[in-house]
């Protein structure tokens, strides 16, 4: 049969005659079975990332409280003699009295509903102006925690432990409050940015000193920069004492006012909220960019997650080193800024009342991220402008929300042992790892 005649897929390919032939065909290899995801890997949801750093703070305040109401009760002793004679009436008594507590530590905080209902209905914009103070004076406590909370979470990023931010506060507000109030004649949009930058320049200075020590020597952050806490505190006490900054005609140690060119004004006429709070938000976005949107930032975390890898991919471990503890203490020299001129328009001794130390548990709470921080800072705020309207108006006294701040630390930096509690399951990323990082550098 000739090919023409030949159906086609009976013809034989014009080749060499060693060729196989499409007569004869090669059998065909079997297709590989497609791998299928393992059932145990569910879709990652965007928001589970974010939600997992975040549970662990939230459930280790949640159990700061509970811890805190047994403190309440036990600091009544006729309610603990109560519970020998009538435990019925004891939990009752209780649990009203831990209800109460933390009612007027919200109501101080947040204000009463009541007053605010009365406020807009009345029209009067003074009264309205009134409601909100409370709100005002939780956000104007967290405004230095933003900053200070700042300043430790960039140096948890790059496994550092900044435990110096009160000393760099310190520096913040001796040069910001000399500026304030030593010149004369300014106009105000160059006078007020000029004090901001020398209150940040101060803890710049305070914070580059251990990282170069750091970066050169191998000395420990900590011990560096615990140490040099109290030399900010004596440097305070000494300058204030001198003829160039104390004020005239006054024996004590106190700087002379404020020009009213370098303060900050108040974001509403009539409440104590200045745009130090502006600022600090405007700190934690440009943190967040620095950390996850530049390259420089990059190199901060690479250097805190592995030295070692960051060394070896050409990264310099000094420059990063310095550069962290500088741009960390500028952020703790405009805490001491935003108080001087927007606060106390003043300085003097114990211009912090630990805001350096506070913003340690700020950082853990927020697990180091700009968002968290802001977030934990005005917990703790709110914590803060409750405690004395709740001791007012119950007797309980406001070292319980010191006690409430000290078990927040504890708790965060144990999340071993939240999980265990609350029987979950997430990873440990709430910055404490990193703390414990540098501690072996």
């Amino acid at each position: 049969m000739s090919d023409q005649l030949r159906p086609p897929e009976a013809r034989e390919p014009a080749g060499d005659a060693g060729e196989p032939s499409a007569a004869s065909p090669v059998p065909e290899a079997a297709p590989e079975p497609e791998q299928q995801p393992p059932a145990s890997a569910p879709p990652r949801r965007p928001w589970s990332g974010l939600g997992q750093r975040l549970l662990v703070p939230a459930l280790a305040f949640v159990t700061a409280l509970l811890f805190g109401a047994f403190v309440i009760i036990l600091s009544d002793p006729e309610l603990i003699g109560l519970w020998t004679s009538d435990p019925i009436a004891a939990l009752q008594r209780s649990i009203a009295e831990v209800l109460e507590a933390y009612g007027a530590l919200l109501t101080g905080a947040l204000g009463s509903p009541q007053a605010f209902v009365e406020a807009f209905a009345s029209g009067d914009i003074n009264q309205i102006i009134r409601a909100f103070n409370p709100i005002s004076e939780s956000l104007l406590a967290a405004t230095p925690l933003i900053f200070t909370g700042l300043s430790v979470a960039l140096g948890f990023r790059a496994g550092l432990f900044n435990i110096g931010g009160e000393g760099q506060l310190y520096l913040g507000a001796i040069l910001a409050g000399y500026i304030g109030f030593s010149i004369v004649g300014l106009p105000w949009f160059i006078h007020l940015p000029l004090a901001i930058a020398f209150g940040m320049i101060g803890g710049a200075l305070w914070g580059f000193i251990p990282g170069l020590l750091k970066a050169r020597t191998g000395a420990h952050e900590v011990i560096v920069t615990i140490m040099l806490n109290y030399v900010a505190y004596r440097l305070l006490d000494w300058i204030l004492r001198q003829p160039w900054y104390q004020r005239p005609g006054r024996n004590d140690p106190i700087s002379p006012v404020m020009e009213p060119t370098a303060v900050l004004p108040p974001i509403i006429d009539g409440l104590r909220l200045h745009w130090g709070f502006v600022l600090a938000l405007v700190a934690a976005v440009f943190v967040s960019w620095l950390l996850f949107r530049s390259t420089l930032g990059y190199e901060f975390r690479a250097v805190g997650l592995n030295p070692s890898a960051a060394k070896y991919a050409g990264m310099n471990i000094s420059r990063t080193l310095i550069l962290t503890m500088a741009i960390a203490g500028g952020l703790a020299g405009l805490a001491g800024a935003t108080e001087v001129l927007g606060v106390s328009k003043v300085v003097s001794p114990g211009l912090s009342p630990g805001y350096g130390f506070d913003g340690i548990a700020v950082a853990l709470l927020g697990g180091s991220s700009p968002l968290g921080v802001v977030l934990s800072a005005i917990l703790f705020g709110v914590l803060r402008a409750g405690a004395t309207p709740m001791q007012s108006a119950t007797g309980i006294p406001i070292d319980l929300v010191v006690v409430i701040q000290a078990l927040v630390i504890m708790f965060v930096a144990a999340p071993r042992l939240i999980r265990e509690i609350y029987r979950i399951r997430v990873p440990e990323t709430t910055g404490t790892e990193i703390v414990a990082q540098g501690w072996k550098s």
